[in-house]
């Protein structure tokens, strides 16, 4: 793949962007296979300095300067203090809250400028969502006090970053601060809790406010455990062993084309379901790894088993960073690579810092019980958590959204005055493409959505619609990241709640923007449910459709949209455009 230049399907973009939308489906999703985004490499480079030189060097510079430990440069003789911890985690957070860490740059559709984030949510007026309808939230309009809420939440993880240690440790109110900001910031606008990763790094705070060093370190392996334990059981099902080929062809390490097609069952006949192998790597790589590792590193006392299973999650976290997944969550798989070590290496159970060397074992409980509360409420209620405090950071069994727009009327999202340009402009900028040639690129994301298994339920919905060949079909994670500055693959960020923000301000004609929405699969049953939602009508359908359905066809469904299942539809939808409207209506239940 060129350096300097991007790689796109040997296709007119003009005649390509004429085609059916199934045929587009098709030879972006065979493309993909093979090529990945296309992506040209000088784009990974920029990424990769940003995580040596930002994230790691000035980190490593930052908390060796204010943490009293002795020569910045005898890195050796300091790094296993509980400060270096505590600080890695700080640091970590603001990188991420900042917009600079996961879900930055081309990979996430900021191509230019690449950062989204702080420059969204410093500003007065953009668009916000707040996760529950409490007092004071409801507005949809980010004001002052929105403003005055972040940028305090930005200045109180750099004051707990720079202040000097107490005995050892970040003095406690120096983060109970940004515990308690993350906490305001989130209840107003769920995005930035979500954007600095508060599921992760706020319950590793609150422990460093109550508990002291040996406590909190061992608090902390409890911490990884579940994550890493979470992120395991959520790849149980159809949908991770659907990831791993598309995730494989991105990646700019992937030796070859043979090596991508190895992932399918048979590109070259057009069969791209996931092969044996990705099988192996998704659920003997992937769910085993994550399983029955951390229960190892939790529970021996061998340093030599230590050793080898702490080898084996740096060398997982590694194989995730140089495949460069499309929320690119760089930061967290280094910081996880290094917690491996300081955590269970540095601090080996064998060495007084196992469960029973806590000083009242029985709080274990209480804190275990606290970390596995949203991953269990997530996966059996996934409508009423998000997909990261679920802990199903890569599972792909996600909530998502695809976003059809009648002729002309993506136009009105200038509206909605966004501090950065549409996409397609974007491209032009970065990647010198013309309009047909951006939206080309912009069709490739829709293809990879069809890669996964809740893609084929989306887009069979949505070939129902009566007009959608005339139609500009947009990914949902796209769409969000333009609107509100952030994604990472959490659907809730983009479901009826943002549309009806953009509504206010646009105010779209029935059928002008018809979304379809998907929740994730809740672990104890078949089926992934759905919504249609036009924008000036809210949501005008539910529906199911089985996810063994879903993963036995095709990205560009060969055979027709898979069944579905309308479980309900308002009785007289008034108003309701043609579009709205299903060809070929499934049979509605009672």
């Amino acid at each position: 793949m060129p350096f300097l230049n991007p790689v796109l399907p040997d296709v007119d973009p003009a005649a390509f962007n004429a085609l059916p939308l199934r045929e587009r489906l098709r030879i972006g999703s065979t493309f993909w296979a093979d090529e990945g985004f296309g992506t040209p490499r000088y784009v990974h480079v920029v990424y990769i300095l940003k995580v040596l030189v930002l994230y790691v060097a000035l980190g490593l510079l930052v908390i060796g300067l204010t943490s009293d430990v002795g020569s910045v440069w005898h890195i050796g003789d300091w790094w296993k203090e509980t400060v270096v911890y505590q600080k890695a985690i700080v640091w970590t957070a603001l990188i991420e809250v900042v917009g600079i860490g996961g879900a930055w740059g081309p990979l996430c559709g900021h191509f230019k400028p690449m950062t989204g984030g702080a420059r969204y949510w410093l500003r007065t007026g953009t668009i916000r969502v707040a996760p529950w309808r409490l007092p004071l939230t409801g507005d949809t309009r980010r004001s002052g006090v929105d403003v005055a809420l972040y940028a305090a939440l930005l200045l109180s993880l750099v004051a707990a970053l720079v202040a000097p240690p107490n005995d050892g440790m970040v003095r406690p109110w120096l983060l109970a601060l940004p515990v308690v900001l993350f906490a305001l910031n989130g209840l107003r606008d769920s995005i930035i809790f979500l954007a600095g990763r508060g599921e992760q790094y706020v319950p590793a705070m609150i422990l460093g406010v109550i508990l002291g060093e040996t406590d909190l370190i061992i608090a902390a392996k409890l911490i990884i455990v579940v994550v890493w334990i979470g992120a395991g059981c959520s790849k149980f099902g159809h949908h991770f062993v659907n990831v791993v080929p598309a995730m494989i062809s991105n990646g700019p390490f992937t030796p070859g084309r043979t090596v991508r097609r190895l992932h399918y069952r048979n590109v070259a006949e057009g069969d791209l379901r996931p092969s044996g192998l990705a099988w192996f790597m998704a659920h003997v790589g992937g769910t085993t790894v994550e399983i029955l590792t951390p229960l190892v590193l939790l529970f021996t006392t061998n340093r030599t088993v230590v050793v080898l299973a702490v080898i084996l999650m740096v060398v997982f976290h590694a194989f995730i960073t140089v495949a460069f997944p499309l929320a690119v969550p760089l930061e967290w798989n280094v910081l996880f690579g290094f917690l491996a070590v300081y955590l269970f290496v540095g601090h080996a159970a064998g060495d007084g810092w196992a469960l029973a060397d806590f000083s009242h074992p029985w709080a274990l409980i209480p804190i275990a019980a606290g970390l596995v509360l949203f991953p269990v409420l997530g996966n059996l209620r996934p409508d009423l958590v998000s997909f990261l405090p679920s802990m199903r950071q890569y599972a792909g069994n996600w909530a998502t959204s695809v976003w059809a727009y009648a002729p002309g009327a993506e136009a009105k999202l200038a509206k909605l005055g966004l501090p950065v340009e549409d996409m397609t402009t974007q491209m032009r900028d970065l990647l010198k493409y013309d309009h047909d040639t951006a939206e080309l690129a912009m069709s490739l994301i829709c293809s990879w959505r069809s890669m996964h298994s809740q893609g084929r339920g989306l887009y069979s919905r949505l070939l129902q619609l009566d007009d959608i060949e005339q139609r500009t079909i947009r990914e949902g994670e796209f769409q969000v990241n333009l609107i509100r500055g952030w994604n990472f693959g959490d659907g809730h960020l983009h479901d009826e709640r943002l549309v009806a923000a953009v509504q206010e301000r646009i105010g779209f004609e029935p059928g002008e923007l018809v979304v379809v929405y998907a929740e994730s699969q809740p672990i104890h049953r078949g089926t992934q449910s759905y919504r249609v939602i036009d924008a000036a009508l809210g949501v005008i359908e539910r529906g199911t459709w089985r996810v063994d359905d879903a993963v036995a066809e095709q990205p560009w469904l060969p055979n027709g949209p898979i069944p579905l299942t309308v479980t309900w539809r308002p009785a007289a939808p008034v108003g309701a455009a043609p579009a709205t409207a299903s060809v070929a209506a499934p049979t509605v239940n009672p």
